[in-house]
This record gives structure tokens, C-alpha cells and sequence, in this order.
């Protein structure tokens, strides 16, 4: 006789996401026992440090050279990372090799003095999205967040959500037109049923489905991180979502969303919430997000995104739109015209909203995909 817990946890994940459910259906039961998965360590003397991009909690990210071929790279030291954690993240940058807006896995050397392991991978190019934001136009959001969408649909096409997509792992290199998204570290292959960690993401860009300790979530996540960074951009309100703490997040988030919705999603997937946690949700009704548009920001937050995010800021990881459908959305359709336009090789009139852009584009080939 099945037991209740074992009715409810088949209730918890019965349901699949609309998009790529069984991609990695089948796979073997140590599917996720990384370390035995065999790679060739590298010579760390094979490249040259340049200088410091970033730190975290784990990494120290470094702009270095390939002394072999003189290719700028991207060398990643990781400190206090299990062997699992770096074996993931190269077999997952080797699931997604070939998309022109992932960084190519290109080998993994160990300090010899520090036995430090790092991650040497295709240097990406980018700016400071913080001054980029202002710069941009209604077209450039649009534009922007697209090719987001489309890098997201390619990496969940092939079984893997990034769980971490923030500004700070977007790059932007505006003067080509090209993004890059980044730092694989907590991307994970996606299998109906398997409950994942939801000590992922920054807090600023936690899906509820997070906050509330929901395990058997899915690709949506992405989206609602993605919804995030747009949200931020397009009110000029960055981040938009800011809680002092993993609580404090889920309350700025009720505080716009309100609370019926997340009771109705906790009630309906069974989820097990922390009980002090559920006492600190009270009432609240739910705002319409069109009282975030001001003087300031109403050339972005127009209907279209406005409309686009309430469909992406949902409690509900299985009705949230996934980054595809998110793409056919009208606030989209200028974007799609562009990429129609440009592989039909049609002369595009200057007055079109996107005739720069399409230009750039046109200039630098290998960026159409």
C-alpha cells in the first residue's frame, strides 16, 4: 500500500513543464554522481593572468591569455568547490557548446602551489550594465531581452537551467549587439521528479518557488529571474525585488503580487512551507504593476512589457510562461520582424526603430543565429 507522503511527493512533481519535460528522460540512475566523470587537467603555465575581473563566494574570476594561441580567456579559480560542483559545471558547458551566446569550456588546470582547481573558458566581453540601462532605448530592451529568451530556450532545448540569471551574469556587448550569459557554477540538468537545492539564485532574482521551499520546480525559474532583470530595467527601479533576506524577499514579492495567489500555489503543489514563515504571511491585495510607471520611465514600461511581465511574474512555476513562449509575446513582434528582415536580406528602411541595430548586426555575420 503507497503511503500519503509517497501520494503527495508524486503530487509535488506530477506536473511538467510544458517544454522539454523528457530531454534527459532515461538518463542512468548516477546520472548525477559527477565525480566519476573523467577530464584531463590541463597546464595552469599555459596562460598568462592579465588582470582581475570579479570575486565571489566560491570563485575568482581573472581576464588571462592563452600563451599557446594568444586568445584572451576567462580563467575561473575555484575555492572551497567540491569535485561534484566543477564536474557539473563543465559538463554542462560542454552540453551547450556551440551557442554563440554561451562561453566555450576550454580546459581545467590545478595551481601547483595553491592545488586550486580553475576553469579556463572563452572570454566574453561586456559592460556595466548599470550605465548600459540608461543608455538604452524601448527598442534595445526589447532587442535584449529577446536574445535572453533565446539563449534560455536554446540551454533548457538541451535539458539545463542556468538558476543564477542576474544582471551582473549577462554580458552585454552593446557595440556588436551580442550578449553572453555566464557563470554556470549553479546550473543543474533538469529531470521530472527530481527534487533540486533552492539555495540557488541571488536573492534579488529568487523565484518564489524558492523562497517557499518548493524543490520540484523547473525551467520557469529562469523566466522569473529574467522577468526580474526586465522589471528593474524597464521601471528604472534596480532591483526591483529587494529584500534584506530570503523573507524579506518573498514579502517585497507579496507586497506586488499579493498573497491569495501564493496560498492557491502553496495549497495546490502541497508545498511544505516552514511553519514561523507561514505564520508572517498576512493578507495583502495585489497591486497592478502599471502604479510603477512614471514620468521618468512610461518610453519603457509601456502595455506590451507591462503585459509581458504579468504573465512572467507568477506564483505558479507551471503557469509562468517558459523563456519560448515568452518569445511569441507582441511586446516581441518588432524583434521577430528585425531577424525576419535580416534573413530575407530586406533593405531596411532608417526610420525603423531598428534599422542601427540590424545594421550592426548585418556588419558582424557570425552574431546571426
Amino acid at each position: 500500500m503507497i503511503g500519503i507522503k509517497n501520494l503527495l511527493k508524486r503530487f509535488n512533481y506530477g506536473m511538467q513543464p510544458r517544454l522539454y519535460a523528457n530531454v534527459n528522460k532515461g538518463v542512468p540512475g548516477d546520472f548525477y554522481n559527477y565525480e566519476f566523470r573523467a577530464f584531463e587537467i590541463g597546464r595552469l603555465d599555459d596562460y598568462e593572468i592579465v588582470n582581475k575581473l570579479g570575486q565571489g563566494k566560491y570563485a575568482e574570476v581573472y581576464e588571462g591569455v592563452n600563451l599557446l594561441t594568444y586568445d584572451r580567456v576567462t580563467i575561473k579559480f575555484l575555492r572551497q568547490v567540491g569535485i561534484n560542483k566543477i564536474a557539473r559545471e563543465i559538463s554542462i558547458l560542454k552540453t551547450l557548446t556551440g551557442h554563440p551566446s554561451i562561453p566555450r569550456f576550454i580546459d581545467i588546470v590545478r595551481d601547483r602551489i595553491t592545488n586550486t582547481p580553475a576553469l579556463i573558458i572563452e572570454y566574453s566581453i561586456g559592460e556595466d550594465f548599470r550605465e548600459l540601462y540608461n543608455q538604452w532605448g524601448d527598442f534595445d530592451v526589447r532587442y535584449y531581452m529577446y536574445e535572453i529568451l533565446k539563449t534560455l530556450d536554446y540551454c533548457h532545448s538541451k535539458g539545463v537551467i542556468h538558476r543564477d540569471i542576474k544582471p551582473h551574469n549577462i554580458m552585454f556587448d552593446h557595440p556588436k549587439r551580442k550578449i553572453r550569459i555566464i557563470d554556470w557554477g549553479l546550473a543543474e540538468y533538469y529531470i521530472h521528479g527530481h527534487p533540486y537545492h533552492v539555495r540557488v539564485a541571488s536573492r534579488y532574482f529568487k523565484g518564489p518557488e524558492l523562497l517557499v521551499g518548493h524543490r520540484y520546480y523547473n525551467y520557469s525559474l529562469d523566466s522569473w529571474s529574467l522577468a526580474c532583470m526586465m522589471a528593474g530595467i524597464v521601471f528604472k527601479k534596480e532591483p526591483f525585488f529587494q529584500g534584506e533576506d530570503n523573507e524579506d524577499q518573498l514579502m517585497k514579492i507579496i507586497a506586488v503580487l499579493g498573497s491569495e495567489a501564493l496560498g492557491e500555489y502553496i495549497a495546490k503543489h502541497r508545498v511544505d512551507i516552514d511553519r514561523a514563515l507561514e505564520k508572517k504571511i498576512v493578507y495583502q491585495s495585489k497591486q497592478s504593476l502599471n502604479l510603477f510607471v512614471t514620468n521618468e520611465n512610461s518610453h519603457l514600461a509601456n502595455p506590451q512589457a507591462i503585459d509581458l511581465l504579468s504573465k512572467l511574474f507568477v506564483y505558479d512555476h507551471i503557469d509562468r510562461l517558459l523563456p519560448k513562449e515568452a518569445m511569441g509575446h507582441p511586446y516581441f513582434d518588432i524583434v521577430r520582424k528585425m531577424w525576419e528582415d535580416i534573413e530575407n536580406s530586406v533593405e531596411i528602411d532608417e526610420s525603423e526603430p531598428y534599422a542601427l541595430t540590424a545594421k550592426i548586426i548585418r556588419q558582424n555575420k557570425s552574431h546571426i543565429h
